[in-house]
């Protein structure tokens, strides 16, 4: 009988990106039983150092299979609990003849993936699957006949169904029109035809055959209440979801707000320009985006002090700044932020040398934010102090880092699981405004 339920087992080797990309990945297969080859130790021992969210997983990783380990762990495994399935750490093997022939030994992806094949040959009962998020080494295992899978144990299935945080509403007459615009207290959801109750700050367009209004799900009551379109630091929204948009960033008791869309909506810019309309009201705003280092080196590989590393990164925030600083309708004595970055109440950086500060009455800008892991995304998002907001932008279908996906994003991921509660917002932008050039080439190209 333990033979029958060992053989059910199935066997799952980790490559060392899905250690990087969650260090409790381990804890995620059920009954079935998880191998670290040695190499993917030698990996991680190089990422122990640094205050990248990797190097967090690398060190944490390692701390907690300390805890677990035993000299059974070179051997048969340690159990990882009660109905669950045991973890060991597999040795080098000599390379296969089917593997050497076709891939270098040198390279360590293909001494992990010898390490999987080998174990496949040894207990040809279990069904042996190599974990890992890069899809080359998914291709070279298939290749030789070894199952391979991504992790996805953070995976958004339906990105399609994902939440928008708008919605349009027709309604018969003009009299529910008329009443938004006439009734301060709001319209009660019970009289809306609604076929699908309204979230907590989600927004909607009701319309009849001759008027429209903008309102927004009240979060504490059973209503709805008008939007005003307002121009803020200079920039006037062109189209309902930059109206909504503005309405959620400027909103005080809705401390976590992500704005999603394409490429020239005009994410970046709206958050920018809230921010600084509401300047006197935080202590420092921050705007941030990930960086995504190429072939696993970070920016102390490029020349030049800090500022000269970040600066390709950081130049489309102030190419936003110089826009809304050329649309401020304030007048002379309008700050130039210059004058603001020089005062650091405005501080534009790389989100690894932000990662550590205390976000205490701080307007906190990701932009770029499809590009986090959902591991990242809940570190900031965790360490909200008093009176902090948060703003998440991004598009989930431009993703630069090599192991996310429109499924497995930050971005996605938050979206998905922060719907519906009342100190939450999203607005998903549509229409691109940057120009009818900008839009075109997004649309067709």
């Amino acid at each position: 009988m333990e033979s029958e339920v060992q053989e059910k087992k199935k066997v799952f080797v980790l490559d060392t990106n899905v250690i990087l990309h969650d260090s409790d990945s381990f804890q995620h297969f059920a009954e079935n039983d998880v191998i670290i080859p040695i190499t993917v130790l030698e990996e991680l021992d190089n990422f122990k150092r640094g205050n990248e969210i990797i190097n967090y997983h690398a060190r944490q990783f390692v701390r907690l299979l300390d805890e677990l380990c035993g000299d059974s762990i070179f051997n048969s495994g340690i159990s990882l609990g009660p109905g669950r399935g045991k973890i060991s750490i597999r040795l080098e093997e000599e390379m296969a003849p089917e593997i050497k022939a076709s891939f270098s030994p040198v390279k360590k992806d293909h001494r992990i993936l010898n390490i999987a094949y080998v174990l496949s040959l040894q207990d040809r009962n279990r069904k042996v699957i190599l974990v890992t998020k890069d899809v080359n080494l998914r291709m070279k295992a298939k290749a030789v006949g070894l199952q391979a899978e991504d992790y996805t144990s953070d995976h958004i299935e339906d990105v399609k169904a994902l939440y928008t945080g708008t919605r349009t509403l027709d309604v018969s007459t003009d009299e529910l029109v008329d009443r938004l615009y006439g009734d301060d207290e709001g319209l009660p959801l019970s009289e809306l035809p609604l076929e699908k109750a309204l979230l907590p700050n989600e927004y909607v367009i009701v319309r009849s055959a001759t008027k429209s209004a903008l309102a927004v799900r009240d979060s504490e009551r059973e209503v709805i209440s008008r939007v005003e379109k307002r121009a803020v630091s200079g920039i006037l929204p062109r189209n309902a979801e930059q109206t909504f948009a503005l309405n959620a960033l400027l909103n005080p008791d809705i401390p976590l707000v992500t704005i999603s869309g394409k490429a020239g909506t005009g994410k970046t810019l709206l958050a920018l320009a809230a921010g600084l309309e509401q300047r006197s009201r935080y202590r420092q705003i921050y705007l941030a985006r990930p960086i995504v280092p190429l072939s696993n080196k970070d920016i102390g590989y490029l020349p030049g002090d800090i500022s000269s590393k970040i600066s390709p990164y950081t130049q489309p925030l102030f190419d936003n700044l110089g826009v809304i600083q050329s649309h401020n309708r304030e007048g002379k004595n309008a700050p130039h932020f210059r004058d603001l970055l020089e005062d650091e109440k405005l501080v534009i950086s790389a989100l690894s040398y932000i990662r550590g500060r205390s976000l205490v009455k701080i307007f906190f800008i990701v932009d770029e934010a499809q590009n986090l892991t959902p591991h990242e995304v809940k570190t900031i998002v965790t360490r909200a102090g008093e009176n902090t907001k948060i703003v998440f932008t991004g598009d989930i279908f431009q993703i630069d880092h090599p192991y996310l996906d429109i499924h497995s994003n930050g971005l996605s991921h938050i979206i998905a699981k922060m719907q519906g509660e009342k100190l939450y917002a999203h607005i998903n932008l549509e229409k691109g405004e940057r120009s009818d050039l900008a839009d075109l080439a997004s649309n067709l190209l």
